[in-house]
């Protein structure tokens, strides 16, 4: 992966507001939509699509110029699928100055494209360089204590725990051991913050996808080889803990 992608970890930001915007040209709009096709997946088996449309057609508005919708197969776990394949997205557009936000309450007309079922939305926008992030270690974030677990790769831990998550719920937990690191969906017993409980698990797998991202850019970054093995995420919403991913390293 490229490493810029995680120099850009510490400069992007959510804006949920997007104020003085400036136009993002045709030439722009273009290069996301080519670029978007070479983003790697968790799953190539799962197939996904996007489409860029004004913000006016959809229920966003945050000040934005244009909204990425994202639509994917319902299969397998093609909610922490997008979330991997949209960070991507993400981080790209702030080395861009293209300010983004995923909305996950965003509604449009467009519930379906080529076959595919709408997921979610990014708002955009293109930004002044000077309103994105200037130290990310500023941001509310869970301490490190809380997410992971063992004294191994806190280095690559103090900055994962800056993934975005929906109503910063940060749903991971992390044992690191020496040469594995073992990740789950964790759901926070009576915490959900503003969304709707039956929302929960629906955007917290999308956030667990954008963790992974995080967690590998970290390891690439590192020059930490790995294999990582992924786990089907139940349907049963009950544990506290559910297994998503291990990574072997070295």
């Amino acid at each position: 992966m490229d490493d810029l992608w995680y120099q850009m970890i510490f400069k992007r930001k959510s804006f949920h507001i997007f104020k003085d915007r400036q136009t993002i040209s045709d030439i722009e709009l273009r290069n996301i939509e080519e670029n978007i096709k070479n983003f790697k997946s968790l799953d190539e088996g799962i197939k996904t699509a996007f489409q860029i449309v004004p913000a006016g057609k959809t229920s966003c508005k945050r000040g934005e110029e244009y909204c990425i919708l994202l639509y994917s197969e319902k299969k397998g776990d093609y909610l922490r699928n997008i979330g991997y394949i949209g960070e991507q997205l993400d981080l790209y557009l702030a080395s861009l100055n293209i300010g983004a936000l995923w909305f996950g309450i965003g509604k449009t007309d467009a519930g379906n494209y080529n076959g595919l079922d709408f997921v979610i939305m990014i708002a955009i926008a293109r930004v002044e360089e000077s309103k994105f992030r200037k130290d990310m270690f500023k941001s509310k974030r869970k301490p490190l204590e809380q997410i992971w677990e063992g004294n191994c790769y806190q280095e690559i831990g103090n900055i994962v725990r800056f993934a975005p998550s929906a109503c910063n719920t940060q749903p991971w937990k992390v044992v690191a051991e020496e040469n594995k690191l073992t990740v789950y969906r964790y759901k926070q017993p009576g915490k959900r913050g503003i969304m709707p409980a039956a929302k929960v698990a629906y955007y917290n797998r999308i956030d667990m996808g954008i963790f992974l991202l995080f967690l590998e850019l970290c390891l690439a970054h590192e020059g930490l080889r790995f294999e990582r093995a992924l786990f089907a995420d139940a349907d049963d919403d009950s544990a506290e803990m559910t297994l998503a991913a291990v990574y072997l390293i070295g």
